[in-house]
């Protein structure tokens, strides 16, 4: 496309030397260069468009790559990593940042390496024709580069903090539409909009200053451009005078149109430089991502536990979030299989972390968790995790159907198991009600069934699996006492020779466990059954009588 374009200028400069006054046209020479030049720029159209299309292929295909790593970095991220990112902003990472990148490599492909060849191409052409005139333009167009580089550096940290913002913002919608209902419940529309008034804001000035910045580039080279044009027809024209048989009127017009073209893409590149600062400043963090340190990954030679028995074995645990603060301390438990192990305590003593730890969501930071014998660290993480089965008091229900949600840990179930597992999760009855049965689709985290529904539909989800071992978090928190009645009925069914771990606020659902652990500040205070501990006197007594005193 450049050769092509730059190739012109001389056939219109020989066609305009061949004009050698009034009634004196050559047309014999005019009309073939007049003829190549036709050909020339249909050449030059044609590989513009095949420049267009490979420039589209290799940006999409990029950035559908980088969506891609990033995805799937997310399942390979430590859960430290999780909990300590907004949501919202690892999703415009993924989603606002790619697009930017996609804008920033568009405009690189087409405008950014055809200036570089441009640029290249005519020095050549205009150095064969009058190197003196060459040298004018090359010692006044530097100072394009100049201004351009000083406008990049401001607007790249203007760009890195407009897309920071970007993150920030698009966080924040994601927190308040999630709980819109706790918002209005408390009547704390006004704080909300009064935050998100001042994201807005600071969003607002960092686009603001960045587009600034980004859009004094192009005037400014365009300026230092016109004044090389300027130079290069004044001192033309005066070499034209002095001797017009050296240099013609054509090769003026050749060297005006080189001129032209050479300082053209110093405005193109400058207004390029600042798309792709944003670009770069929006690629960057969408890289941080994609190069964070993942999961340790299972070794070569790591064990592979299937239809485990369900003995599990804690020796000398200790783990904490934050390495200055102390949680669980020199924990040792020894679980025999099918044994029912209920774990209690006031709020933030580790309950739940004791079960991020069983899963290895976590790992220990000393001591050791054996399943069958085997450090779990020595177990891939796949096989460990087939072994649970898992309701937390989060629910997690995905878009799609109801009969894709419950098939979720086993997709080769039949309709017939599907509907034996709703059954003996007492979900059946009300799945049966909704419009299209189990083919109803639902929304977004369960759409507009109730919490206790989602948490049926949870229950449902492991009935089917019944894997060896079982983790219960808050299980039935969102069920009303009768249903719960039935659900504890299904689950001792269901706990029946498993090896199972029960986290409950309610005392009531964990009275038949064999081993009951009372939990305070990270450390067992207290083990043993329910008679036992009540004989004790101490914190589960005092806990236990206090709900039912």
């Amino acid at each position: 496309s450049v050769l092509c374009s730059l190739y012109i200028p001389v056939l219109v400069g020989d066609a305009i030397d061949a004009i050698i006054g009034k009634e004196q046209v050559n047309f014999a020479v005019i009309l073939p260069k007049l003829f190549t030049c036709a050909v020339l720029i249909g050449c030059a159209a044609l590989a513009q468009w095949l420049m267009n299309v490979c420039g589209n292929k290799v940006t999409y295909n990029t950035i559908r790559d980088m969506r891609e790593a990033a995805f799937k970095k997310i399942h390979r991220l430590p859960f430290s990593y999780l909990d300590a990112h907004e949501t919202g902003d690892i999703v415009s990472r993924i989603i606002a940042d790619v697009d930017q990148f996609a804008d920033g490599l568009l405009m690189g492909f087409t405008q950014f390496f055809t200036g570089v060849m441009t640029i290249l191409g005519t020095l050549v052409f205009m150095i064969m024709i009058n190197w003196k005139i060459t040298l004018v333009v090359v010692l006044v167009t530097p100072l394009s580069f100049f201004v351009a580089s000083f406008v990049a550096k401001k607007t790249y940290r203007m760009f890195s903090l407009q897309s920071e913002t970007r993150g920030e913002q698009t966080g924040f919608i994601d927190e308040m539409i999630g709980n819109e209902k706790v918002v209005q419940a408390y009547g704390h529309e006004d704080e909300a909009l009064e935050k998100f008034d001042d994201i807005n804001l600071r969003l607002q000035k960092w686009s603001l200053k960045a587009t600034f910045f980004s859009s004094i580039t192009n005037p400014a080279t365009r300026f230092v451009n016109n004044v090389v044009y300027a130079l290069v027809a004044l001192s033309g024209a005066v070499s034209v005078v002095k001797n017009p048989l050296a240099f013609t009127v054509g090769r003026l017009s050749m060297f005006l149109s080189y001129a032209n073209q050479y300082t053209k893409p110093f405005n193109e590149i400058s207004g390029v430089v600042t798309e792709l600062q944003n670009a770069l400043a929006c690629a960057d963090r969408v890289l941080d991502l994609i190069e964070e340190e993942p999961l340790s990954p299972d070794a070569d030679d790591v064990l592979v536990v299937n239809e485990g028995e369900g003995h599990i074995r804690l020796e000398h645990v200790a783990f904490s979030y934050d390495k200055e603060k102390e949680l669980i301390k020199d924990f040792n438990l020894d679980v025999k299989p099918g044994e029912r192990v209920a774990i209690v305590g006031p709020t933030g003593c580790g309950k739940t972390t004791m079960i991020n730890l069983l899963m290895r969501f976590y790992d220990v930071d000393s001591g050791s968790i054996k399943v069958e014998g085997k450090d779990i660290r020595d177990v891939t993480r796949k096989s460990l995790r087939s072994n649970y089965g898992m309701v937390l008091q989060e629910t997690w229900l995905k878009s799609g159907t109801i009969k894709e949600n419950i098939v979720t840990g086993r997709p080769d179930a039949t309709d017939e198991e599907i509907i034996a597992a709703a059954k003996a999760a007492h979900a059946h009855s009300f799945i049966k009600r909704l419009p299209d049965g189990y083919d109803t689709v639902i929304g977004e985290d369960g759409g507009n069934l109730s919490q206790g529904q989602k948490e049926l539909l949870c229950i449902a989800r492991v009935m089917l699996c019944l894997p060896p071992m079982l983790i219960l978090d808050e299980a039935t928190s969102s069920i009303d006492t009768r249903t719960e009645m039935k659900i504890q009925e299904a689950f001792a069914k269901m706990m029946k020779g498993r090896t199972s771990f029960i986290v409950a606020h309610r005392l009531s659902t964990i009275q038949s466990a064999d081993i009951i652990l009372v939990m305070k500040d990270g450390n067992v205070i207290e083990q043993g059954n329910h008679e036992e501990l009540l004989a004790k006197g101490g914190f589960y007594s005092r806990l236990y009588n206090s709900q039912f005193s």
